[in-house]
């Protein structure tokens, strides 16, 4: 039982850090150009040749989070570890609210930005420059969760606590 709280301790960790890479690209090098020129960058993601972020967001969430709890149930018996990975676990359930409720619908509206004339260039910009702070925000406190998982892995798993 133990190896087995150690390995998917292991993967949950790398999942976590392709998650925290794919962020990091995506609002280096993706996020400032789409969201800065809004409606005329949806060409970004539109047509045939438009960027598919999502095959790689939707696939690699749900198997990293399931995979938290599995870390999570596997590794109970360790009390050092078994809070620092329920604090990430907690902060994952509150992105994945805050991804839910406000920056998937705003990335929805963005790619309908070329369909809405009822909203102005600078309108755009504005909620563009505003989903970049807040989700860089969500980024860091995802970073953190992260880094608590790290943490985890260096706590002893030679003991098992009871309590």
């Amino acid at each position: 039982m133990k190896q087995a709280g150690q390995l998917s301790l292991f993967i949950a960790i790398t999942l976590w850090a392709a998650i925290f890479g794919g962020f990091l690209y995506s609002h280096i090098v993706y996020f400032p150009s789409y969201l800065s020129h809004l409606p005329e960058s949806n060409s970004l993601i539109t047509g045939g040749y438009g960027l598919k972020d999502p095959n790689f967001w939707l696939p690699i969430h749900p198997i990293a989070f399931l995979l938290t709890i599995v870390t999570f149930i596997l590794n109970w018996k360790l009390k050092t570890r078994r809070k620092f990975i329920l604090i990430a676990l907690v902060i994952y359930v509150l992105a994945i609210i805050a991804t839910a409720v406000y920056f998937v619908p705003e990335l929805l509206a963005f790619a309908n930005s070329t369909n809405n004339s009822a909203v102005s260039q600078s309108e755009w910009f504005q909620r563009g420059q505003t989903w970049q702070h807040l989700s860089w925000i969500r980024g860091g406190f995802m970073y953190v969760g992260f880094l608590l998982m790290v943490i985890a892995l260096t706590k002893d798993n030679s003991q098992t606590n009871n309590s």
